[in-house]
C-alpha cells in the first residue's frame, strides 16, 4: 500500500453522497488529507484535490473543512504554483473558493453532539497523545529539514511527526504530559532554526504563539520513538459503521481500512 492507493481509495468512498458526512467528522481524515496536499507525487495531489472536491458537495461539511488547519494555505500556495498541471491549479482554485463562501451548517442536535466520532487514522484520538502545529522559521531546505527532524527524535515524548514545507510547518505527535516547550527547546538547540505553535483564535483564524525555550534539560531519546500502544477501544472497529462501500459492502472494507490507518500514522517523511 502507497499514499496513492490510499487517497484513491478514500476519493472513492468520498464519491458516495452517503459518506462524505462520516468522513469529515472523522477525527483523522481532514488532517491526513491536509497533509497529502504536501505531497511530491502530482497524482496524489489531484486525488486529494478530488476528494476534497466531493467532500464540499456536502454543504455542512464546509465550515469543517474551512477550519481545518492548514487546509486554507496548502489549497492556495497549491493554486499558486506554477510548477504543476493546469488540472491541478483549476481544482485547488475552485476547492479553495468553495471553502471561501459562506456556509450555513446544519444545527448540530443533542444526539450528535453525544455520538462519538469514529476515527480514521490509528490512534488518532488516543487520550495519551495529542497534536501540535509548529511553525518553523528557517525550515527552508531538505538540510534544515534534516536538522529539525533530529532535533525532534531526541526529545522523550515525541511519538511522530510531519513536514509541510511549502508552509514551514510541522505536526507532531506528542505525549500529553509532555510540554510543548520542550519542542522548542529542541529546535532552538539547532541554533538555526526557531519554533512558533500555530492555533486559531476566537474567530478562526490562524495565530502564531511563541514558544519560550524550557529552561529545564529536556530528556532525551536513546532511540527512535515508540508509537502509543493502542486503546482497548480499537478506533478502527467504528469506521464500518460510519463509512460504506457500496460496491461491495461484505468484502474486507475494515481490512482495508485498518491496512490504510497503519500505513498513514507510519508516513511521516513524506
Amino acid at each position: 500500500m502507497d499514499a496513492l492507493s490510499v487517497v484513491c481509495q478514500l476519493r472513492d468512498l468520498a464519491s458516495e453522497p452517503q459518506n462524505r458526512e462520516a468522513i469529515v467528522q472523522d477525527q483523522g481524515c481532514l488532517p491526513g488529507l491536509v497533509l497529502f496536499l504536501d505531497h511530491q507525487d502530482a497524482e496524489v495531489l489531484f486525488a486529494t484535490l478530488q476528494t476534497l472536491r466531493y467532500l464540499a458537495e456536502l454543504t455542512p461539511n464546509i465550515p469543517t473543512m474551512k477550519n481545518e488547519l492548514g487546509m486554507m494555505v496548502s489549497l492556495e500556495n497549491l493554486y499558486g504554483r506554477d510548477d504543476l498541471s493546469v488540472d491541478i491549479t483549476a481544482l485547488a482554485k475552485e476547492v479553495y473558493i468553495i471553502l471561501s463562501q459562506p456556509a450555513n451548517p446544519a444545527p448540530r442536535t443533542p444526539e450528535r453532539q453525544r455520538r462519538k466520532k469514529p476515527q480514521f487514522f490509528i490512534n488518532s484520538s488516543s487520550k495519551k497523545a495529542k497534536s501540535v502545529t509548529l511553525h518553523i522559521q528557517g525550515l527552508d531546505s531538505t538540510h534544515q529539514r534534516s536538522l529539525c527532524e533530529e532535533a525532534l527524535l531526541t526529545v522523550k515524548g515525541v511519538i511522530s511527526f510531519t513536514f509541510q514545507m511549502a508552509s514551514k510547518r510541522c505536526t507532531v505527535r506528542i505525549r500529553s504530559d509532555l510540554p510543548t516547550e520542550n519542542l522548542a527547546t529542541a529546535i532552538a538547540a539547532t541554533k538555526v532554526l526557531s519554533a512558533q505553535q500555530v492555533v486559531k483564535n476566537e474567530t478562526g483564524e490562524e495565530v502564531y504563539i511563541p514558544l519560550n525555550p524550557a529552561g529545564t534539560e529536556v530528556p532525551q531519546n536513546s532511540a527512535l520513538p515508540d508509537y502509543l500502544p493502542e486503546e482497548e477501544e480499537s478506533p478502527e472497529r467504528e469506521v464500518d459503521r460510519a463509512i460504506s462501500r457500496t460496491a461491495a459492502k461484505e468484502d474486507s472494507s475494515g481490512s482495508w481500512l485498518n491496512a490504510a490507518a497503519s500505513f498513514l500514522s507510519k508516513s511521516f517523511y513524506w
